[in-house]
């Protein structure tokens, strides 16, 4: 990808995303909704209160995120010339449970508000509640470095 500002973009429009976790040398991918947080450099995604994700990174904070995107397929007159187009980002960092209340709740709206982004709470849907929070786990990733690579190929 030519800079930053690309791989922000594609992480703010990828539907969802892959975290990469290990405990005792056993790999766990984990696919979920995420939030990009471009002014922090963060994302955000919400699971289960207990689980391997939870586990794993209380074990082994070091994690990797990725997200991909697939455009067109493009024949070829043989095999060897067939190709795709694509972008795709991964992220390396560290990944916590979220623990203050106020991130949880800006992070979990903020997760709405990408995929609702036509829906307002206390309008169209009742706000996040205290019982709703604490019967999920929100987690973080604090990004170290990325990269991403595409290729588009010309109509």
């Amino acid at each position: 990808m030519p800079d930053d500002a690309a791989i922000e973009a594609l992480l703010a429009r990828a539907p969802y995303g892959y975290l990469a976790t290990s405990f005792d040398d056993q790999p766990f991918l984990h696919v979920s909704l995420f939030w990009f947080d471009a002014a922090q450099r963060r994302l955000y995604f919400h699971g289960a209160r207990t689980g391997r994700t939870q586990q794993n990174l209380q074990h082994n904070a070091r994690v990797c995120f990725s997200v991909a995107e697939l455009g067109r397929l493009i024949p070829g007159k043989h095999a060897s010339d067939f190709e795709n187009e694509y972008a795709s980002v991964i992220a390396f960092g560290r990944g916590r449970l979220v623990e203050t209340t106020e991130e949880k709740q800006a992070a979990l709206q903020a997760l709405l508000d990408k995929y609702f982004s036509d829906l307002r709470p206390g309008t169209d849907y009742q706000p996040i509640t205290e019982a709703e929070l604490e019967r999920t786990n929100v987690y973080a990733v604090e990004i170290d470095a990325w990269s991403g690579k595409e290729r588009w190929v010309p109509e």
